[in-house]
């Protein structure tokens, strides 16, 4: 579960992080960056296996900048996956409702 999130920072079991992650029910990817920064693209998402997991959901930041390509629109309805695109605070919020429920992963950028 996310413990919080602000500009720059967001807080994970009391772990904080300053720069985009992609979560996983057990772990945190910290490393986690964008060829091109503000557009993701399904390159960018080669660490997770989407076999895995019923829901994606992005945060674009918290001004909402970063856009979502369509290729990782495509690749989610053509794999049956549920994607969630919000600013990062939203999407931080339906990620701890989701988790609980469904097998979900999410990636966040922290900024803009």
């Amino acid at each position: 579960m996310i413990d919080s999130y602000s500009f720059g920072r967001i807080t994970i079991d009391s772990q904080s992080y300053t720069s985009d992650i992609i979560l996983f029910p057990n772990r945190v990817f910290s490393s986690w960056w964008r060829k091109d920064g503000h557009n993701l693209c399904l390159d960018d998402l080669e660490e997770i296996p989407f076999e895995d997991y019923d829901a994606f959901i992005v945060g674009t930041g918290f001004f909402g900048v970063m856009k979502v390509n369509k290729d990782v629109q495509a690749f989610m309805k053509e794999n049956r996956i549920q994607l969630f695109v919000e600013k990062t605070k939203v999407a931080v919020r339906k990620y701890n409702e989701m988790a609980p429920q469904i097998k979900v992963v999410g990636a966040f950028h922290l900024t803009c």
